[in-house]
């Protein structure tokens, strides 16, 4: 089974599309509420957004489903990345507004977890870590960037309106500092959107578990807000606001990559 697609570029960069997938098993699809079926917690356009990136030498990771299936930016053991605080695990049940995922009595039980865990997860991971492995042994040192949207405001995950860029570098552990410190230049130079870094979204699993800087790999999440490039509501994509985040993108990478 093909759960994902991987692109092989030359350049020490290594951008991840965990939640960009929307395909559904058929038998899966009927297990989810009317909500659900619509996937409205995909980071729609990811995908899309950073097809520029190709053209910088970076090699693309983009997973074919959604993550109501399987989310690949969770840990293994679905420790929670934010304790105390709403979120979604390893086999979500809940939407971002809090709504159930699943029709009274259809949530997958361990034993279906598992096997989500091994036929999806895993080979997205391995696959992960043998590009890393791969660049970093072509080039020294590697920049996996990973790539995320949501809406920019979720009531049930944060508070208030989220700013449209959204840094997360586990507080500066996965990240080499003067890396960082240019990616934060980069924002700081520019008017057009409000940033943050390491506040609501420090980084997923992928970001804290590969971001091993002393080992010669850096690892950035980008959380966006989808308002700047997309209508959160229909989940159409705006070409004009899309073709100006674009370049804001394209930006930060090439500051990230000096």
């Amino acid at each position: 089974m093909n759960v994902f697609t991987l692109e092989r570029g030359t350049a020490p960069l290594l951008i991840s599309l965990p939640h960009d997938g929307t395909r559904v098993p058929p038998a899966f699809e009927q297990r989810l509420t009317e909500t659900a079926r619509a996937l409205p917690d995909t980071d729609w356009h990811v995908g899309r957004l950073y097809a520029f990136a190709r053209e910088l030498g970076a090699s693309l990771l983009i997973p074919q489903y959604s993550r109501y299936l399987v989310d690949l930016n969770r840990p293994p053991d679905d420790e929670a990345l934010y304790p105390g605080r709403n979120g979604t695990g390893l086999c979500p049940v809940q939407c971002f507004d809090g709504s159930p995922i699943y029709r009274d009595g259809q949530a997958p039980d361990i034993a279906e977890m598992a096997e989500r865990r091994e036929r999806y997860w895993q080979p997205y991971h391995a696959a992960l870590a043998d590009e890393l492995d791969r660049l970093r042994s072509m080039r020294g040192r590697v920049l996996l960037w990973e790539a995320h949207s949501i809406r920019g405001e979720c009531p049930f995950l944060f508070d208030g309106r989220l700013p449209d860029f959204n840094i997360g570098t586990a507080d500066g552990r996965s990240c080499d500092p003067q890396r960082q410190a240019r990616i934060e230049a980069c924002l700081a130079a520019q008017s057009a959107y409000s940033w943050v870094a390491n506040g609501r979204f420090k980084g997923g699993y992928i970001t804290r578990h590969y971001g091993q800087p002393d080992a010669g790999i850096d690892a950035v999440q980008l959380e966006l807000a989808q308002r700047n490039y997309m209508d959160e509501a229909s989940f159409a994509w705006l070409p004009e606001r899309a073709a100006r985040l674009q370049a804001s993108i394209r930006e930060l990478l090439v500051a990230a990559l000096l």
